[in-house]
């Protein structure tokens, strides 16, 4: 079976998620790439229909980029292969890993996950800020929002950190195959649900906190939703932008009825924390 590789040139992490969950929308089976380079796999029979189309969209949105032929091979396999874990530090120190590695040492709280490319290993900065903060909240016995869960990293974190239960929502089918495998291994799947969609598919729906590591733009649109779906009190911690961009958000979360707890950062990277007044 023939495969193609899409190369796409990128300028960093976020430009590279927004183009993940773009191209995620065509028949790509695997992603990979670092902070200046996107590279997706598809079937070459399964690309050629909408080739037109995907290259389009690259065009609109001021991207280089080429495609070329490949050898078949199991992308996931190889590329988790070469996964290492990753220990967070802070109040509650924890380690994300994949099944073949070391388990956690005795008092580390052990987040097993089933990787799937580019959809949250624990890499990413802005995962251990997540992380890190999470472990500082008192959510014992409550009920949160996971809301572009990847491999359910955050709420597995939450669930270890006494979170009663927990719903992980994300657009991406393989993610959500990916969080239900995660929260297997990690023994949590009795206290988190899955639903693919967008945060639409928990409209009505009321929760004690949010947590939302996705992109700035994506967080804006979904603030006026944030809102609705959380009680007065309510927690929502975020991700997924720039320093930079904090106090963009910011604004747009006090237009929204929330009131800023703090704002941490690592790397560039922003976390903001705020409360539903």
């Amino acid at each position: 079976m023939e495969y193609i590789e899409l190369s796409v040139n990128i300028s960093n992490q976020e430009q590279g998620e927004i183009l993940t969950a773009l191209l995620s929308d065509y028949p790509f089976e695997a992603f990979d790439g670092d902070e200046t380079l996107l590279k997706a796999y598809a079937q070459k029979s399964e690309y050629e229909p909408c080739s037109e189309q995907v290259e389009q969209l690259l065009r609109e949105q001021q991207v280089g980029f080429s495609v070329q032929s490949v050898v078949q091979q199991n992308w996931n396999a190889e590329w988790e292969s070469e996964w290492e874990a990753v220990d967070v530090d802070g109040p509650r120190p924890l380690r994300i890993r994949a099944a073949h590695h070391e388990p956690a040492p005795e008092g580390v709280l052990d987040v097993v996950i089933a990787p799937r490319m580019s959809f949250g290993t624990g890499h990413h900065t802005t995962t251990a800020l997540m992380a890190r903060t999470i472990a500082t909240m008192n959510l014992g016995g409550l009920s949160g929002l996971d809301m572009g869960c990847g491999t359910g990293v955050l709420a597995i974190v939450a669930v270890g950190c006494g979170a009663e239960r927990m719903m992980a929502v994300d657009i991406d089918d393989w993610a959500c195959d990916s969080c239900r495998d995660s929260l297997a291994l990690s023994g949590v799947a009795s206290q988190v649900d899955v639903r693919c969609g967008s945060i639409d598919v928990v409209n009505g729906e009321k929760y004690d906190f949010i947590l939302a590591n996705i992109n700035r733009n994506i967080l804006i649109d979904m603030m006026p939703s944030f809102a609705k779906l959380l009680g007065k009190g309510g927690q929502l911690l975020m991700s997924g932008f720039f320093v930079e961009d904090v106090e963009i958000l910011n604004e747009v979360a006090e237009a929204n009825g929330f009131h800023r707890v703090e704002s941490l950062s690592s790397d560039g990277w922003a976390v903001l924390k705020c409360r539903k007044i």
